[in-house]
């Protein structure tokens, strides 16, 4: 498994205390900085950095287009939008099938994302708008810890029948690839999704809604 490094949060006991006045934003800036340090994570920080706009476009909640034509199958990126880390997947088949069969949806606290997580247009069984794209907000739901990709189905991840998906380094929540949390597990809700579209077959816009229809990150139950 790939280490990730991680920091506290105030008003948390225990080994994610940081410095005093440490918020929840500074950790995942904290977060996204250090991903140019890891190896595989680092290529995928390199294909995106040169796609995303200024620092000021971004900190005005700008919508950011990414070519997502140069994402191999099975893999995922990461970029950064309003300071909030957004995990891209190019699913492959095999993937999206996993995502309805009956024993993992038996596993899943909000198989059908009744829990307002998302936006109406990604209110699925893939939780996004192309079954073959996942977008979501890499923020876990229990205390905002970055979930590592796990996506294969491997007997020496630590977790039990894993058939693919995030596991979270802090506390061990688990998530399938549609980002639907575990049952019995400390995060309590689904990966966010942030609003998007496709503003050509090549291209997502990150911060911009469909025609016709509208939502904000902010109206999600849980960030």
């Amino acid at each position: 498994m790939a280490s990730t490094t991680t920091a506290g949060l105030p008003g948390h006991p225990g080994p994610l205390d940081g410095p005093p006045g440490e918020t929840r934003r500074d950790f995942l800036n904290l977060v996204a900085g250090a991903f140019t340090g890891l190896g595989v994570i680092a290529v995928a920080w390199t294909l995106v950095d040169s796609m995303n706009p200024a620092a000021d476009v971004i900190a005005a909640g700008a919508p950011m287009d990414i070519d997502i034509s140069k994402i191999e199958p099975g893999q995922q990126i990461i970029i950064r939008w309003r300071g909030d880390p957004i995990l891209l997947v190019s699913r492959t088949p095999e993937m999206v099938k996993t995502l309805q069969e009956k024993s993992l949806i038996d596993r899943l606290a909000d198989p059908n994302s009744d829990v307002m997580q998302q936006p109406a247009y990604a209110q699925n069984w893939h939780r996004s708008v192309k079954p073959e794209l996942a977008v979501l907000v890499g923020i876990c739901t229990h205390l905002g810890c970055l979930p590592t990709y796990l996506p294969k189905p491997d007997p020496t991840t630590p977790v039990a029948n894993w058939p693919g998906g995030y596991l979270c380094p802090c506390h061990g929540s688990k998530y399938d690839l549609a980002g639907r949390v575990y049952l019995n597990v400390p995060a309590p809700d689904n990966l966010p999704v942030p609003p998007y579209t496709f503003p050509n077959e090549k291209t997502v816009r990150v911060g911009e809604n469909p025609p016709g229809t509208t939502f904000e990150l902010s109206e999600v139950v849980q960030l």
